[in-house]
């Protein structure tokens, strides 16, 4: 009897039954398609030994003029500058206090120290330097005082603890001679306050301390925060423009180097008197290079946020905003909706969307510098990091659908719509972000699973195969090749990993296997109207690039009578590669006794050094009876 040649559509289907989804793939993780076919994932390693403090959920990189190459990352703890693996904290002063503001008092025994300071402003795990201190007498020495510590809690709106340690990090326990309160000298630096790395129930976009409340009020003088922190960030030329999402706009000077921290936006030198002081998002218009802020206060009342206002800076300064008749600045205000929620900068335009609609803004130059047009509604959108544009086509993951935009917006057919959205935390909404990994035509979108916290899971679609399929991966932000040779991830042990690298998961020490595998959705034999014998597999793998001596995966060919019954048995065996030559070799054949009215074909592996590409496997399938 001839040889059955399986052959299967590219792409994993979830929106229909398995038996209905005959010819394709009903499961699978860690594998991609190319060329219609599945193959392994490439694997990531680190790529700097150092790490940083915080959820990160924003990464930017760029190359200064002196081609330094640079990558800016935000997270919910700080803002860095990494150059060469290392890290260079630039997080923005919020406040300094006076000299002598600042005074401590120690309990003998106890590495607890109370700070004292009247209207601090301060949250849980802000971080604040200390300078000009002096010993308190025993352990509290002037060298323990004067350093950067992260606030371990906060008592009311006029004091907090910190837990006294040495330059190394240790903790050091006051003794009975600590009985000073560090001087009259003593000043304080308060960085921004810092954000969540989890979403609060009952909060959302604009709620919170930022932009209701203030720095250091309300809810701030509570010790806590309510907003997932989010940043946004842009270059404007080799300096960078930096949002916290409904907080602050800063500004970060490349010339005054990688120990000075960013500053905000208008207490630049030359600022003037209107230049916004909050926003959802900024960016630098690359065609006209104007700096847009998007959901920030009006120049005629600064301070009080407008979530739907977009205002610019006047071409080329990012210090005007006045508008003026001899200058490019102004502002639109988008008329529907009720705030905005992102904007992605296309060659030819920005879009920015709103929690209903999504509006063109284009470059139209003097007297009017910018127009706007809606150019859908009722079209939603899950985050403010779920889109990304590719070209000129812009790609986002809406509340229930995907959608793309070339000119007009189209939803995307979506095989695995359901298993994504009916597996999916929408408390921890915010986190979603879309990815780019073009060297595979791929937009990824990382998500948190119903019963998780943190992202867990991705779900990809391949606009040149246009097909979708997903898998489990922690990752909380990613930016593409282009100035680094592979896409750059960031996981939640405080670390950058290069993708599309080696073979195995380099986020254990030593690496370990990536396990991957993909499932056929059940073939039925003779349109199941008989029972067949299934005696052997022809398998049609390539293991090309793997490293491994003898890299191996294993087939599993499962059997069922009826489409709704379970598997009644499976048969499994290795393929593995023998020899390696200018032709490589593999297993011949495998020998299976199954029998059944409907079989599914699984490839798997879970070696380390293995990467491998299904080909066209053939099945010796020999009918059996009807019963």
């Amino acid at each position: 009897m001839p040889l059955t040649k399986l052959q299967f559509r590219p792409g994993v289907n979830r929106e229909t039954t398995s038996y209905t989804n005959e010819g394709g793939w009903f499961d699978g993780d860690k594998i991609r398609f190319r060329f219609g076919v599945p193959e392994k994932i490439g694997g990531w390693e680190r790529a700097t030994q150092n790490t940083f403090l915080g959820t990160c959920r924003a990464m930017k990189p760029f190359v200064a003029l002196d081609g330094s190459q640079y990558m800016g990352l935000g997270t919910n703890l700080k803002y860095y500058i990494e150059e060469g693996g290392a890290y260079y904290d630039i997080t923005p002063v919020r406040a300094t206090t006076a000299a002598g503001d600042v005074t401590f008092s120690a309990t003998n025994g106890s590495a607890t120290l109370t700070v004292s300071d009247t209207a601090h402003g301060a949250v849980a795990e802000d971080f604040v330097t200390f300078s000009g201190a002096v010993s308190l007498g025993g352990n509290i020495t002037a060298a323990v005082l004067n350093q950067e510590y992260q606030i371990s809690g906060v008592v009311d709106d006029n004091s907090y603890t910190i837990v006294a340690k040495d330059t190394s990090g240790a903790s050091v326990d006051a003794n009975s001679s600590d009985t000073g309160n560090g001087g009259s000298s003593v000043v304080g630096a308060y960085q921004i306050n810092v954000g969540l790395d989890t979403s609060v129930s009952g909060t959302g976009w604009g709620v919170g301390t930022w932009g209701r409340e203030g720095w250091g009020e309300a809810d701030a003088a509570a010790g806590t925060t309510t907003v997932l922190r989010i940043w946004t960030h842009d270059n404007f030329g080799e300096d960078l423009i930096i949002n916290v999402r409904d907080a602050g706009i800063f500004y970060w000077d490349k010339t005054l180097g990688l120990s000075t921290r960013a500053v905000e936006l208008s207490n630049l030198s030359g600022a003037d008197a209107t230049t916004p002081t909050i926003a959802k998002q900024v960016l630098v218009s690359d065609r006209d290079r104007h700096i847009i802020a998007f959901g920030c206060d009006p120049e005629n009342n600064i301070g009080v946020q407008d979530p739907l206002l977009i205002r610019f800076s006047a071409q080329e300064s990012p210090t005007t905003w006045q508008s003026l008749p001899n200058n490019t600045a102004g502002d639109l205000r988008i008329g529907s909706g009720s705030e905005i929620i992102a904007a992605v900068e296309t060659r030819q335009q920005v879009l920015v969307f709103t929690d209903v609609s999504l509006h063109a803004m284009q470059f139209l130059g003097p007297p009017f510098t910018f127009g706007i047009n809606m150019v859908s509604e009722n079209v939603s959108i899950i985050s403010p990091l779920a889109a990304i544009a590719h070209d000129d086509v812009v790609y986002w993951m809406g509340l229930e659908e995907f959608y793309a935009y070339a000119g007009q917006v189209q939803r995307l057919p979506c095989s695995v719509r359901s298993y994504v959205f009916d597996d999916f935390n929408r408390g921890q909404k915010e986190k979603v972000f879309a990815a780019l990994n073009s060297s595979y035509s791929e937009v990824w979108w990382f998500y948190p699973s119903s019963t998780a916290n943190e992202i867990d899971r991705y779900v990809v679609f391949n606009y040149q195969e246009q097909a979708w399929y997903y898998g489990t991966l922690t990752r909380t932000a990613w930016v593409d090749r282009g100035i680094n040779d592979f896409p750059i991830a960031t996981f939640t042990d405080g670390r950058q990993y290069l993708h599309e690298i080696g073979l195995d998961d380099g986020t254990t020490v030593p690496d370990s296997a990536i396990s991957a595998y993909v499932e056929s959705s059940q073939i039925d034999i003779a349109d199941g109207e008989q029972f067949a014998f299934i005696r052997r597999i022809i398998p049609d793998v390539t293991f090309e690039n793997s490293t491994a001596t003898s890299p191996t995966v294993t087939f599993t060919t499962k059997v069922r009578n009826f489409p709704g019954g379970d598997y009644l048995n499976s048969d499994a065996a290795d393929t593995t590669r023998t020899a390696t030559t200018p032709v490589e070799q593999f297993t011949n054949q495998v020998h299976l006794r199954l029998r059944g009215r409907s079989f599914a074909l699984r490839i798997s592996s879970d070696e380390s050094q293995v990467q491998w590409r299904l080909g066209s496997p053939r099945l010796d399938i020999r009918p059996d009876g009807r019963r």
